[in-house]
């Protein structure tokens, strides 16, 4: 199943071939003034982003740092980590970002696991002295030698921490020797980890074909044209921001805002300040924007799309923001392991299959509907649900350092094998169900939870849901609706299980519901159903 003929594929077809380097190069020669990344510190054009990435790696090269290095990103949404970014892929080395909010212990495994030789990190951050961090934890790692920050403490105490712009400063005109691997877009750029909602993170390894894929199918999906400015993007360390994001905008000439604070009410701000035209953003996000446009009674009058992805979308969530924005919104379903876009909606679409799809295949990217208990040499029929799996140039080249899981992660076709249910429609729509592992066994019969959490977020009472499978001797799992409740209202358990059982099956109907302040989610917007389960259980033991 491929994209429909009708589709854009200019970008798609212009960036084959290319690397990050070269797709940067090329956009700096052609728009060298064009503003490409919007921060509150002031506007960087592409033509400017290209040179600091130049000098960058010049000085990252006199530490002796090559190709196929791996350089850590500790830092939030800011110009720093795109040069950083490009500076890497200059050299032909492998970046590794991470989130700036990760545990200690966290932080501390993937830079190890991940062997990376320098870390490039925000010095104070949410709270966080990450100098006083990194002076902890490098001891226990003997392969990071070097540490660039981004701030204006004084470093002169030692000698293997360098400030990023006397790097900067360092590097302006040098020269560097080019890797012969660097021009190579097969090879390994970016070195992504799985969120981890569930056992030890992977590190998903992405190379240059993969990630500029995927970031052309986004934009040419989205339309994006270089009068566009993004916005939304929450974090440039998870793949969506880097591909569908960072490199969309390089692709397509697209100027990107990178917010310090990804909430909504700094978003908000951050349309109106930057006159944005295009609003990224997970569920969660646009939910709580819908509360202060409510507020506000006014709705920014620069927008002309909204791309909803990273989560399941709320049924009425697109009729909602449709309605309050004034402007189309559409939908998407992304994989780390494919390199952030699978499926897209486009504004074209009929409202139905953007309100209750995630669109079709991106330019590039073929999908199947499996049954997820074999190897799946047969597709399921149409509308049949099944696991969704996924091939083409955006998927990844393996688990890092995981040769057997990756190996089982593709099936005997070749396909990833994603973990998630859906189903593609007579027109080719991909609707979808829910995870492999999320699904609920009650007495027998399957439940799919986001079937019940669709039904419970159209009461006016509730902003968002989750629906987990709880141990339960009689039942096996009984299934408990977490519900959080729109501010102010008032509603009890019963009255959500009645509203259930108008319209959904027996076996469908929570067993119980609790009223929770807010949903425990990843740094992509997935609610961490595991750790939701487990606090359910544990209240359940204590009342």
């Amino acid at each position: 199943m491929t994209a429909p003929s009708g589709a854009a594929t200019a970008l798609v077809e212009r960036a084959e071939g290319m690397t990050v380097a070269s797709a940067l190069a090329a956009r700096a020669t052609a728009d060298p003034e064009r503003p490409f990344l919007l921060h509150e510190t002031g506007t960087l054009g592409f033509a400017a982003v290209d040179a600091r990435a130049e000098s960058l790696a010049a000085a990252l090269a006199g530490f002796g740092i090559e190709a196929g290095d791996r350089i850590a990103l500790v830092l939030p949404s800011c110009p720093e980590f795109a040069v950083a970014v490009f500076a890497a892929a200059k050299l032909g080395a492998q970046i590794v970002p991470l989130n700036p909010r990760l545990a200690v212990a966290d932080l501390q495994y993937l830079l190890r696991h991940s062997e990376s030789v320098c870390a490039v990190t925000i010095e104070q951050y949410d709270g966080l002295d990450y100098l006083q961090i990194f002076e902890e934890i490098m001891p226990q790692l003997p392969e990071l030698q070097y540490l660039v920050t981004v701030g204006e403490e004084d470093l002169w105490y030692d000698d293997r921490i360098f400030q990023f712009e006397d790097l900067l400063s360092a590097g302006s005109g040098r020269d560097f020797s080019a890797s012969p691997g660097q021009s190579d877009p097969g090879v390994c750029f970016a070195l992504l980890y799985t969120s981890g909602t569930s056992g030890k993170p992977k590190g998903v390894e992405l190379s240059h074909a993969n990630l500029l894929s995927a970031a052309a199918g986004t934009a040419d999906a989205v339309g994006l044209v270089p009068d566009d400015r993004l916005v939304g993007i929450s974090g440039l360390f998870h793949v969506y921001g880097l591909a569908a994001g960072l490199l969309s905008s390089v692709l397509s000439g697209a100027s990107i805002v990178l917010q310090d604070d990804p909430g909504a009410e700094a978003t908000l701000d951050s349309v109106d300040r930057w006159d944005a035209t295009v609003h990224f953003g997970i569920p969660s996000l646009f939910v709580r924007e819908l509360d202060l446009l409510r507020e506000r009674g006014a709705s920014p009058g620069s927008l002309r799309l909204a791309v909803v992805a990273g989560a399941p979308v709320p049924d009425g969530l697109v009729v909602a923001l449709s309605e309050r924005l004034g402007v189309p919104v559409v939908t998407g379903y992304s994989l780390t392991e494919a390199a952030s876009t699978v499926c897209a909606s486009v504004p074209d679409d009929p409202v139905d299959k953007r309100r209750f799809t995630v669109g079709r295949p991106v330019t590039g990217t073929l999908i199947r509907i499996a049954d997820p208990e074999s190897d799946g040499e047969e597709d399921l029929p149409v509308e049949s649900v099944g696991e969704i799996r996924v091939k083409g140039s955006g998927v990844m080249i393996g688990y890092y350092r995981q040769p057997k899981r990756t190996a089982e992660a593709f099936d005997s076709r070749g396909y990833l094998r994603t973990g998630d249910l859906g189903l593609v429609d007579e027109e080719g729509y991909l609707h979808l169900v829910g995870r492999t592992k999320d699904v609920i066994i009650r007495s027998g019969f399957i439940v799919y939870p986001r079937v019940v959490e669709s039904r419970i977020e159209t009461h006016p009472a509730v902003q968002e849901a989750a629906a987990v499978g709880v141990a339960d001797e009689l039942l096996g799992e009984a299934v408990c609706a977490c519900v959080v409740p729109v501010e102010g209202a008032i509603v009890n358990g019963q009255e959500i299980v009645d509203w259930c059982r108008e319209t959904l099956a027996d076996d469908l109907i929570p067993d119980f519901v609790r009223f929770v302040d807010s949903l425990p989610r990843t740094a992509t917007g997935q609610v961490r159903r595991v750790e939701l389960a487990r606090s359910v259980k544990t209240e359940s033991r204590s009342a």
